[in-house]
């Protein structure tokens, strides 16, 4: 099961599609080979995707990361996604692409760390980022470009 919650106010995006996406997306990681690292997806009972403001991931990112900064998503093992819709939305205008699918970028990026995908070396981000793309554009496919 996979629940998303918005707590920022700073942004408005398509909850309601990225609630119909993100089942699929699970279904969608799961169906692939984990990563070589210790993936964890396949034992959770729950994934909890939350939307938050740069200010809240910042504190999140310093306090279990020890980084400064807001940063774009941050996945715990426990089954814990967190994501910065202040982010999303930069990178969104950076790269072209609409908010909400940025957002649901972040919430597959999520999903593959759960799964046992790093993106630690570049040649772990680049096979993460090819099969993170591949299942982004099946899910967008198959719920419809918001």
């Amino acid at each position: 099961m996979i629940t998303l919650y918005n707590r920022q106010r700073k942004v408005q995006f398509g909850l309601e599609w990225l609630e119909k996406l993100a089942p699929v997306a699970l279904k969608m990681v799961l169906a692939r080979p984990p990563g070589p690292s210790y993936p964890v997806l396949p034992e959770l009972e729950e994934v909890e995707v939350t939307f938050v403001s740069d200010r809240t991931i910042a504190k999140v990112h310093r306090d279990f990361m020890n980084i400064p900064g807001a940063t774009d998503v941050i996945t715990f093992a426990h089954g814990e996604i967190i994501i910065s819709t202040e982010t999303a939305r930069g990178n969104a205008g950076l790269y072209g692409r609409s908010l909400d699918e940025e957002l649901a970028r972040y919430l597959v990026h999520g999903l593959l760390h759960l799964n046992g995908y790093e993106d630690e070396t570049a040649e772990q981000a680049s096979r993460m980022h090819q099969v993170q793309e591949e299942i982004l554009a099946a899910c967008i496919a198959e719920n419809g470009v918001k």
